[in-house]
């Protein structure tokens, strides 16, 4: 049994995560973390983490950067393993990550969906084949809700094309204030807010005469949620290391 600490614990994805576990008999939910709480949770729910007394098997975290550095300070000092599935940290946030990694086990993925990670998986693929010789834009769709932007998902995919091709791109998030012709070492990413759209991510190849389009959709934030369990049953037991879905693939 994995005893789960949930750190956002009200929030709209803390709560999927737990009717998720709730489902299942191979962990549970002993307690969570959020500075808001209506008391409808089944498990008690404290304002800060430092008012959590007990001892827990892993972190999910669903929060927010404003109390990652929070979160992250305990997970060091008490050697708790973390799922961390909070999107818009900051680059030194991520930084620390990385340093923390070093003394304990952390679970850390931009998006906690398995098709999304295939996703990235064959933009780098693509890449590889075309060679260079076509243009990529990522279009990413999202709630009129979501803060961030581009999407932390749309970055994760970026960088692993970037990466793919040798750092060769130049993000590019507007081209409204400059008039100028596209450059082949440009990467364009574009955001859209609307409605209810849960998350929809496109990646464009645009060569001559074709385009070829590799995109996700996502129905429901349990997709995310299935992950972020399923990852913290995977973290139960690691040693110090940075891992992520790659790790579970």
């Amino acid at each position: 049994m994995t005893n789960i600490l949930l750190f956002g614990a009200m929030g709209k994805m803390g709560r999927v995560v737990s009717q998720c576990v709730a489902q299942r008999d191979d962990c549970q939910i002993i307690a969570g973390i959020d500075k808001f709480s209506d008391g409808s949770a089944d498990f008690p729910v404290y304002p800060t983490i430092t008012d959590f007394k007990d001892t827990c098997d892993v972190i999910i975290d669903f929060s927010h950067p404003s109390v990652f550095d929070e979160l992250l300070r305990y997970c060091v000092q008490n050697k708790v393993p973390a799922v961390i599935c909070t999107t818009g940290l900051s680059a030194e946030q991520i930084a620390a990550i990385h340093t923390a990694a070093e003394t304990v086990p952390l679970f850390y993925s931009a998006n906690m969906s398995l098709g999304i990670n295939l996703l990235r998986a064959l933009a780098q693929k693509a890449v590889e084949v075309l060679g260079g010789q076509y243009d990529i834009e990522i279009i990413e769709k999202h709630h009129n809700q979501k803060v961030d932007a581009p999407s932390g998902t749309a970055l994760m995919l970026a960088d692993a094309i970037n990466t793919a091709a040798g750092g060769q791109y130049e993000y590019v998030y507007d081209r409204h204030s400059v008039r100028k012709k596209r450059d082949k070492r440009e990467l364009g990413l574009h955001a859209v807010r609307g409605g209810t759209i849960v998350g929809e991510h496109e990646i464009l190849f645009a060569g001559r005469d074709e385009v070829i389009t590799l995109s996700h959709s996502a129905a429901s934030k349990e997709v995310f949620a299935v992950g972020a369990v399923q990852a913290a049953r995977f973290m139960q037991g690691k040693g110090p290391g940075l891992y992520d879905m790659a790790d579970m693939i």
